[in-house]
């Protein structure tokens, strides 16, 4: 753990007591500071207490006294309009932050030996959490204690305490990213910019600001990778790569760059200090497949390139990457039917990713729409020999396939697997594909994507039991 020794002897609310709330209390109570804490969760209310804070309604919290308020991601800082909890902050004077703005005030303090922990920031609409997991895996295979969390994995103030060979390797949300000013990364990744979360930041542009504020507050030495394939991440390199701050890479698939780091036909090069060499043929990587992983693989290399100056060992290590659970994740096989789980992808530019890697794929959609829906997934329709929809964007994904690819209202995942499964095994294509890629958020029918992921991992494997049982 990290202590948050930066509100010390100071009263502090921490509003949104999931696993970063709770983090965020433990950590400012070891740091010496008096915790007002509210979740509307029963059991995130009782966390907090056990870790030492008065929990009481925010309405009841000493505002006269609060020095700051800690807010959770998920809770709104601005659109569709500022939580009541952020503006009685803003009325009494408090500061907002979020626990990864009291991270980097720990680690950039006078407390911390400037140089003995770099932070690399990860942000972007897809492939963050892959990229950021990637990157944790080449620095921990090259040597280095690689502490990897924020978004992905532990509660940033969770992580260990520096030594002298930490790297934080940082997942940022877009909510995250609000929420913190004084973040500095030595090395900072965007991946890509598609619309997503329009609803918490009001626009595309709004959204797209948040990711390039990040990138703005990199260190002057540090270098910033940012994967040019769509116009608003192009867009933000060229701005970076020419206000005179820190070095700027970009990355590519499918287009050969002059300068930068790109794969082409499943090859990585590096062109960013002269001619193109090729460092790995990417088919080595067998966790990551796709034209998408490709992309987390260059940006992992570029990423990792300030660190470790064997490009052989960064290739190997990227061939061992074990993958993560809910990404492309294949969770079994029954008969001559596979099944994947890619319950992360949460909008439809992260379903076309899977989409675009298996020819004959019996589709699971839905749960809870978001702002665009599934027209763009329109050219890879034929690849879909059947949908299964569920929740409650069903009807409006139906709408969008009718008449073009043949769908069943399913309802719940459980009828979904069910009938995917029967169909599948009972088409003349192989092999079949049941894909979970709901190009959707999960929070009508589940806690989170992994919650979503683990029930579809535990209904194939029941699926699998029956199968056995009847042989």
């Amino acid at each position: 753990m990290i202590a948050a020794r930066s509100f010390a002897n100071a009263d502090v609310g921490v509003f949104g007591l999931a696993r970063s709330g709770v983090s965020s209390v433990r950590a400012l109570k070891a740091g010496g500071a008096r915790i007002f804490g509210w979740d509307d969760n029963q059991a995130g209310r009782d966390a907090a207490a056990r870790e030492g804070a008065s929990v009481k309604p925010f309405a009841e919290w000493p505002w006269a006294n609060i020095k700051a308020l800690i807010l959770s991601p998920g809770v709104p800082l601005t659109h569709p309009r500022p939580h009541d909890v952020v503006l009685m902050a803003q009325k009494f004077g408090a500061e907002v932050v979020g626990d990864m703005e009291l991270f980097a005030r720990e680690i950039r303090s006078d407390r911390a030996k400037p140089g003995k922990a770099p932070v690399v920031a990860i942000t972007g609409t897809n492939g963050k959490s892959t990229t950021t997991a990637l990157i944790g895996h080449v620095l921990s295979s090259c040597g280095y204690a690689a502490e990897i969390g924020g978004n992905i994995g532990k509660p940033v103030l969770d992580l260990a305490s520096p030594n002298g060979k930490t790297v934080y390797v940082l997942e940022v949300s877009s909510y995250q990213a609000d929420l913190s000013p004084g973040l500095t990364p030595d090395v900072a990744v965007l991946t890509n910019i598609t619309p997503d979360h329009i609803d918490r930041h009001g626009s595309l542009e709004n959204y797209a600001a948040v990711k390039a504020r990040l990138l703005a507050q990199t260190a002057k030495t540090g270098q910033i990778c940012i994967g040019v394939d769509d116009i608003h991440a192009s867009s933000l390199y060229t701005r970076f790569s020419s206000n005179g701050g820190p070095e700027a890479i970009p990355v590519s698939v499918g287009k050969v760059l002059g300068r930068g780091v790109f794969a082409v036909d499943g090859t990585l090069y590096d062109a960013v200090a002269g001619r193109a060499a090729p460092v790995m043929n990417l088919g080595a990587a067998a966790h990551l497949p796709g034209a998408h992983n490709w992309q987390n693989a260059a940006l992992a290399y570029a990423a990792t390139k300030p660190f470790v100056k064997d490009t052989r060992a960064i290739a190997s290590a990227i061939a061992d990457f074990p993958g993560l659970p809910h990404r492309m994740e294949d969770v079994g096989r029954i008969g001559k039917v596979r099944f994947i789980n890619d319950s992360k992808a949460t909008n439809a530019d992260a379903a076309e990713r899977a989409l675009v890697c298996f020819p004959d794929v019996f589709w699971i959609a839905g749960v809870k729409a978001k702002e665009g829906g599934i027209e763009s997934l329109a050219p890879l329709f034929s690849r879909i020999r059947k949908a299964y929809l569920i929740g409650e964007a069903a009807k409006e994904f139906a709408r969008t396939l009718e008449d073009r690819v043949p769908y069943a209202m399913s309802g719940t995942l459980e009828h979904a697997v069910a009938e995917a499964a029967a169909d599948a095994r009972n088409a003349s294509v192989a092999p079949p594909v049941v894909l979970l890629s709901p190009a959707c958020a999960s929070f009508d029918q589940f806690r989170d994507f992994e919650h979503r992921g683990e029930t579809f991992r535990a209904l194939v494997a029941q699926l699998s039991s029956l199968e056995r049982a009847a042989s």
